[in-house]
């Protein structure tokens, strides 16, 4: 694959508002996830800020544990358009290490209550030792993105609790 990301376009019967609150609610990310790999927000914060961290419980077959955590850190937050964060782990150590792949999101309103929303996975910072390790980018099949898109689209159209 020469290009070193993917990505995928819906347009979701939501306001760009209710949208960017979706994604930016932890919370929300295992129900959102296309793979089934998200189990659970460790971190339930909104995301409020660029370098914010927030943790995830996940689930792989493949993974050597299994059932692992993932560290994102928000690299991109501007609200209601864009949220972009890298994932990475917490070592043995304590330190974190990041793998140099991105999860970004782009809204753009199309009127009071449609959203068009752009789901990016990028690699292309990824080092050459992590790359070594066998890891197959994109890790997930062609079908994942738009099955996150579908996920959101659901999620965002559905009344918010404070509401219901």
């Amino acid at each position: 694959m020469a290009e070193e990301n993917v990505s995928a376009t819906l347009i979701v019967a939501a306001p760009v508002t209710r949208v960017f609150a979706v994604l930016a609610d932890p919370a929300t990310h295992a129900a959102i996830d296309g793979t089934g790999w998200v189990q659970e927000a460790a971190d339930r914060a909104p995301l409020a800020e660029v370098g914010q961290l927030f943790r995830m419980d996940m689930h792989h077959g493949a993974h050597p544990d299994g059932d692992y955590q993932v560290v994102n850190k928000v690299q991109v937050l501007d609200a209601p358009r864009a949220i972009c964060w890298l994932t990475g782990y917490r070592k043995d150590n304590g330190e974190l290490e990041f793998g140099g792949w991105t999860w970004r999101y782009d809204l753009t309103p199309r009127g009071p209550a449609e959203t068009e929303v752009k789901h990016t996975y990028d690699w292309s910072a990824v080092p050459q030792f992590v790359r070594d390790r066998g890891i197959q980018f994109p890790p997930f099949g062609p079908e994942h993105l738009p099955n996150s898109l579908r996920h959101l689209a659901e999620l965002a159209a559905a009344p918010s609790p404070q509401h219901a």
